[in-house]
């Protein structure tokens, strides 16, 4: 078989053939192996986050593994002016947008006692109020084509965390705008689900303020806090993205789906 025909069953049997997607923080972790996943699926893929070299080889990643480039939207989710050109831009591509990934997020380490009302500011600006604007904007588009949501949130929204107030409480809403937002656009066919993963390998934790000692010590700790006994890989959140994502799961909504290793259903030792 030659790569033309190759190419031409690959887009057959995938799930998201001529479906439009948009990938928020795509340029590295998560969002990167759902790009990957997504591109090799057949997604018709719009790539956004703030490092435009990220981003870019993350594309021709995409673009080398799958013979399908996603074009890139470089962008800042907390300037408003950029979410709006990040949608028209997604639109102009494709002229239309079928599915949603709103992947983009931040950590930073803190109690009541330690975090400043800047860091409580930006958690809850980038992990929530960008993802209700680009959410927003986007709705009335997904509903043209019957579309889907999948929101990245964290174990965190599910159970509390000590030293990361402000993350936990950005999750928690993440959460509840999930299962609201769900309620509000079921009659309208629009499917609205997160995924809530656990401590996954990637650069969240160190851009967040772990050392890379500190780093290493927190991941086996994770032997124990998980009770599969280990952290996961951005791969396995990615797959279950895809899966509620697509029309295999089209009685899906609503739901906020762990993907941690059982650590949210783990008692207190």
């Amino acid at each position: 078989m030659d790569k033309l025909a190759i190419k031409k069953y690959w887009k057959m049997a995938c799930r998201f053939t001529n479906k439009v997607v948009l990938v928020t923080g795509a340029s590295s972790g998560i969002g990167a192996a759902t790009a990957n996943l997504l591109a090799g699926e057949g997604a018709h893929l719009i790539l956004t986050g703030r490092n435009e070299t990220n981003l870019e080889k993350v594309a021709e990643n995409c673009y080398e593994n799958t013979w399908n480039r996603p074009n890139t939207v470089p962008g800042d989710l907390n300037i408003e002016e950029d979410v709006e050109r990040i949608v028209k831009t997604a639109l102009a591509c494709h002229g239309k947008l079928d599915v949603l990934i709103n992947n983009a997020g931040i950590i930073e380490l803190g109690s009541i006692e330690t975090t400043s009302l800047e860091q409580f500011d930006r958690l809850i600006n980038t992990n929530v109020r960008s993802m209700y604007h680009l959410t927003m904007l986007a709705v009335p588009h997904l509903i043209k084509t019957q579309g889907s949501i999948v929101n990245v949130s964290s174990v965190n929204g599910i159970r509390p965390f000590a030293n990361v107030l402000a993350y936990n409480m950005s999750k928690s809403a993440v959460n509840k705008f999930t299962e609201s937002v769900a309620m509000e656009l079921a009659s309208k066919k629009v499917r609205v689900n997160a995924v809530c993963p656990g401590v996954i390998i990637t650069e969240l934790q160190k851009r967040g303020g772990l050392s890379t000692e500190d780093y290493k010590k927190f991941l086996i700790r994770c032997q124990e806090t998980h009770p599969l006994g280990r952290p996961g890989l951005a791969q396995e959140v990615a797959e279950a993205i895809a899966f509620l994502a697509s029309d295999r799961s089209s009685f899906i909504t609503g739901v906020t789906l762990p993907v941690d290793g059982g650590r949210h259903a783990l008692s207190p030792r």
